[in-house]
């Protein structure tokens, strides 16, 4: 598309990169929500003006002040997998800054600090750190996610009981902000800045590099999967209650990850053990969940294969590049807020008997707590510092739009949770984004709110970087 035929707001978009055509693309140019939009959620359709693709931070700069001149607001993506496909906005009128050029990559072998840039897939995170003297950090086990919004918005995974979430790897950022400034922010400086960065990037600004501290990859670990295919609903809830009961001890390792996957008529505990097998074995697990099933052990002494071998979790049908219909929802338990006896019995007889209006839909139960309940709620905008395990529930349609009763199927999972106690549903990943929740922002940022609504009003007042749930500004 030459010049000559641009609106306003499209030469601006160009002349921001430079002029390369190649880096930006506009909603009226053919095959565009195929080839540059790719929504990942199909139950959300969603149609950016213009799809950027800036190569270093000044571009970024420039096409948020294209954006702001011309009354436009803005969202990144790097993987581009939010469940509400908020890096492509909403339904005011945004344009998109795709970061899939910021590439960078550097080791300081000193410190072991490592700089990333935010467009990094999660594979490559791992494989780059790995072979630059075998370093690692935190993060999940889905390869295409993008490091620039799951660093920024928690990073859960098999590790952050031992080491905390991604986020909290975070080091130093490099951040555009609304009124298209450069900056740093670390401890040290712009503290304001990380703290929002930390937790709740896409409502402050456009992160283009990390720099985060790494731990020596684990040179040894166990992976564990044991599916119970057989028994009764009684059978099935029994293994949940033994389940929850085991990963709420205290003393429980913090080279232990776990995951229990809730199918249809159908239960898979899962996860990995940083440590010997004799070490494993000490747990034992197989004692403590007396169902008859089919185990399969693995001993893996490669960090890669680790990582590699962790990606078989059921969500990577979602979670992985593949673009489909589907809702999830999310919620939180404490020490504190274990679901009742007569509640899972309750949840395990809804599943073996509701109407999910597909055949495809699954839960995970997934074991955090250590290390990420180590830091303060407060020094960070993610709140969720007390969690010892999340519920994420799916519902997929690879037929078309979900329909109502799929979403009343999860729904109601919620509130047979939630009727005897409330917190569980009052709590919801901001990873994992539901555009159906009510109170969404208090649900993701909890008591940490007032503060985030302060510094955007201070660096943000006019609320450029905006989704359907993002923070908005304090009124003064």
């Amino acid at each position: 598309m030459g010049n000559s035929h641009s609106s306003p707001v499209q030469s601006c978009l160009l002349s921001a990169v430079g002029n390369n055509q190649s880096l930006v693309a506009f909603s009226n140019q053919p095959f565009y929500q195929i080839s540059s939009v790719k929504p990942y959620n199909l139950n959300i359709p969603v149609s950016p003006v213009a799809v950027t693709f800036p190569e270093t931070s000044q571009h970024v700069a420039e096409i948020v002040k294209c954006a702001v001149d011309h009354g436009y607001k803005v969202q990144a993506k790097s993987g581009g997998h939010s469940y509400g496909n908020y890096g492509l906005g909403g339904k005011d009128p945004t344009i998109t800054v795709d970061m899939m050029h910021f590439q960078q990559f550097n080791m300081d072998e000193s410190t072991h600090i490592a700089t990333i840039g935010a467009g990094t897939l999660l594979s490559d995170v791992t494989s780059r750190l790995y072979s630059a003297g075998k370093r690692a950090m935190s993060h999940g086990v889905c390869p295409q996610v993008g490091s620039g919004g799951h660093f920024t918005i928690g990073g859960l995974g098999p590790t952050a009981r031992e080491w905390g979430s991604s986020l909290d790897h975070i080091e130093e950022v490099e951040v555009v902000l609304a009124n298209s400034s450069i900056i740093r922010a670390s401890k040290d400086y712009n503290q304001d800045v990380l703290f929002a960065i930390q937790g709740a990037a896409s409502s402050f600004g456009i992160v283009t590099e990390f720099k985060v501290r790494t731990e020596p990859a684990p040179r040894e670990a166990v992976q564990y999967m044991y599916q119970f295919n057989v028994g009764s609903t009684a059978d099935r809830a029994k293994l949940f209650k033994d389940w929850q009961t085991f990963i709420s001890d205290p003393r429980l390792s913090r080279s232990f990850s776990s995951l229990l996957t809730v199918l249809d008529h159908a239960v898979i505990i899962s996860g990995n053990f940083y440590g010997t097998k004799a070490q494993y074995d000490e747990l034992d697990i197989e004692q403590r969940f007396p169902i008859e099933g089919s185990g399969n052990v693995i001993i893996l002494n490669d960090w890669l294969t680790m990582v590699g071998t962790a990606q078989t979790e059921l969500a990577l049908q979602i979670g992985g590049s593949v673009q489909t219909h589907f809702y999830a929802k999310s919620m939180a338990f404490t020490a504190s807020t274990l679901m009742s006896s007569f509640t899972v019995d309750e949840l395990f007889h809804y599943f073996d008997t509701a109407d999910k209006g597909t055949l495809l839909w699954f839960l995970e139960f997934d074991l955090e707590g250590g290390a990420v309940n180590d830091v303060p709620m407060n020094s960070t905008a993610f709140a969720h510092r007390d969690v010892l395990y999340w519920v994420q529930s799916y519902i997929i349609n690879l037929f078309g739009p979900v329909s109502k009763t799929s979403t009343d199927f999860l729904m109601e999972i919620n509130n047979i949770i939630c009727k005897s106690n409330p917190k569980p549903c009052q709590r919801a990943y901001p990873g994992y984004v539901d555009p159906l929740l009510p109170n969404a922002q208090q649900a993701y940022w909890g008591s940490n709110l007032p503060r985030l609504e302060k510094i955007k009003a201070a660096i943000d007042p006019n609320d450029v970087f905006h989704n359907p749930q993002s923070v908005v500004p304090a009124r003064h």
